[in-house]
């Protein structure tokens, strides 16, 4: 029952932010707007970052529908800030990434559903590698250097392919330790997670098969 809620809440993050883009993508004056006003698209940026953490800091205490309302907005507006690269990278690369991040993420959620190996280890590692690309990210956005983004690629490859698989083992672990009146709310969260693992290693692996428009 848990874990279809929170496998059931990511398809539907992850349909609604495909949806949301492709709406988005397809106005002129939205893209314009964005174009226009660099403080619009940090404003979302920063509204995103908001909702995981008031996610992952109240779940205990957020009712199951307020969570889902909070996830319901953080999809939308992942949707809309990731709207640039429907224009930016041509729709065959992207369907053919997102195909190729679907069956690895499958892959790898099976296998840390099913392994009787204890994955935590590796996903502290994988953890304080995700704090070292945020940092790096950081710096790119003051230094352009295409080898520092090359890096960057490769380490959120290795970096995401481990979390996807360590968080659902913990998902796993936590559907059975989760108190039943807060099983709405630990769902939608756990969702958020794993959403966040799929978006992100899509990311990673569209910067190296994603063919751009001319």
């Amino acid at each position: 029952m848990f874990l279809r809620d929170v496998y059931g809440w990511m398809c539907g993050g992850l349909a609604l932010t495909a949806i949301t883009a492709w709406i988005v993508a397809g106005s002129q004056w939205m893209v314009d707007a964005m174009a226009a006003n660099g403080l619009m698209f940090w404003g979302l940026v920063i509204a995103q970052l908001a909702i995981v953490v008031v996610l992952s800091a109240r779940v205990e205490r957020l009712a199951a529908s307020t969570a889902g309302l909070l996830f319901v907005a953080y999809a939308t507006l992942t949707g809309i800030t990731l709207s640039v690269l429907l224009l930016v990278f041509t729709g065959e690369s992207i369907a053919a990434t997102f195909l190729i991040t679907a069956g690895a993420f499958g892959g790898l959620a099976l296998y840390g559903t099913v392994t009787p190996r204890s994955l935590a280890g590796a996903g502290q590692f994988h953890f304080m590698g995700l704090i070292g690309i945020v940092l790096a990210s950081l710096v790119g956005l003051f230094w352009h250097s295409d080898a520092l983004q090359f890096l960057i690629s490769v380490a959120g490859i290795m970096v995401f392919t481990g979390l996807a698989a360590y968080d659902a083992q913990r998902l796993k672990a936590l559907a059975q330790d989760t108190p039943a009146d807060r099983v709405g709310s630990y769902a939608v969260v756990g969702a958020l997670a794993l959403y966040l693992d799929f978006v992100n290693l899509f990311l990673s692996l569209l910067r190296f098969f994603g063919r751009r428009r001319r």
